[in-house]
């Protein structure tokens, strides 16, 4: 593994954090106080090139860190416009579906959305409910999906339903007949700038040609995508993590109290020492699954393990700033609050620090044969 990103990487990297600063962080404060997505932004995104799913799995990480620095919302956007969607489709989706979404999607003209979350469905994704039956040419496709990023905006959803064959993945334009969508009811932790809605199917009717790879072969469409999206999720968490370092370091240098700044008191400077050496740890479990999955290996294991460390890493970094902070890092004057609301949602969505924990663990000591099924 080669640590030096090299003059095309920190070329992508800057880029991002041009547009990060410039575009996106100007924006953050009122579009989480107001729960506002900005579509205009999405476009930008989208002009700028950060949306491209083709791009090395390595220079997404760049992006989405930058990205996550500047406001975790629009880093949730693009890691399910890119991560879960546009990945799903250009690695399961016909000549026909790439042509047809993959160019809007890359420029931010079209939106996308990962329908596959239910009320009684979470990182449990064999327990959904929606179905999905033939019909004359095509499909009825019937349930209730919920917490759905981008769901609202979408125009296009990824639906995950049940058919007699096992799970399928299916491409729904959202402005089918039968889709009804509405805004998730109450006031979200953090996130509050993203668009999380309620999608009801009533007997959506889609084409044969609307699969997405093949019938009962969507768990491994759901997992794939998934992969991508914990390392987006990781990716995004450093930027967080770095953004709560950096907000502390500037206030410590100016805020004085007993005479002195604070940033000279030895556990402040402790708090200091514990945040840095986090990010520089969270963000190498990053580039290391990510250059494993450049490599074409396997990266679960990696995966799981950025996802886990580098989300709890946020969140303790964004406690300690808000400690750091005062009374100030209570209100929403400073950013540090946020951060600590949006990394708290980074442990849960893309499968809670509970999963990934079982995952690790399953990748270290394996299943017991004594209770696998004999084979049939």
């Amino acid at each position: 593994m080669d640590l030096d990103l090299g003059p095309e990487l920190l070329q992508i990297q800057a880029r991002a954090r041009q547009v990060a600063r410039e575009v996106v962080e100007p924006h953050a404060r009122s579009a989480d106080e107001q729960r506002r997505f900005d579509r205009w932004i999405v476009r930008e995104l989208g002009r700028h090139g950060l949306l491209d799913e083709r791009a090395s799995a390595l220079a997404r990480t760049l992006m989405l860190e930058e990205l996550g620095r500047a406001d975790s919302s629009v880093r949730g956007f693009a890691t399910v416009q890119v991560e879960l969607v546009a990945s799903a489709l250009a690695k399961w989706g016909t000549e026909a579906q790439r042509g047809r979404w993959l160019p809007g999607l890359r420029a931010g003209e079209v939106v996308g959305c990962y329908a596959l979350t239910e009320p009684e469905a979470g990182s449990d994704v064999r327990s959904i409910k929606t179905l999905a039956r033939r019909t004359n040419g095509g499909w009825l496709i019937s349930g209730i999906k919920h917490w759905i990023t981008n769901g609202a905006v979408a125009d296009l959803a990824l639906v995950f339903a049940v058919t007699t064959d096992g799970m399928t993945a299916f491409c729904v334009p959202t402005d089918s007949p039968g889709l009804e969508r509405e805004p998730m009811r109450g006031l979200p932790l953090g996130h509050r700038a993203a668009d999380h809605a309620r999608i009801e199917l009533r007997n959506v009717k889609v084409p044969d040609d609307a699969v997405l790879g093949e019938v009962g072969g969507g768990h491994r469409v759901a997992m794939g995508a998934l992969g991508h999206g914990r390392l987006g999720v990781a990716a995004g968490a450093v930027g967080v993590l770095q953004a709560c370092l950096d907000a502390c370091v500037d206030f410590v240098r100016w805020r004085r109290q007993f005479g002195r700044r604070i940033g000279d008191f030895e556990m402040v400077q402790a708090a200091l020492a514990d945040m840095a050496a986090d990010a520089r740890a969270a963000r190498l479990l990053v580039r290391e699954a990510a250059w494993l999955r450049d490599q074409g290996r396997d990266a679960s294991q990696a995966v799981a393990v950025a996802k886990l460390f580098c989300t709890e890493a946020a969140l303790r970094a964004a406690d300690q700033a808000i400690l750091l902070h005062g009374a100030r890092g209570y209100s929403s004057e400073y950013p540090v609050e946020r951060y600590w609301r949006d990394a708290k949602g980074m442990q849960i969505y893309e499968g809670t620090a509970h999963v990934q924990r079982i995952v690790i663990a399953r990748s270290l000591i394996g299943r017991d044969p004594a209770t696998e099924a004999p084979p049939s």
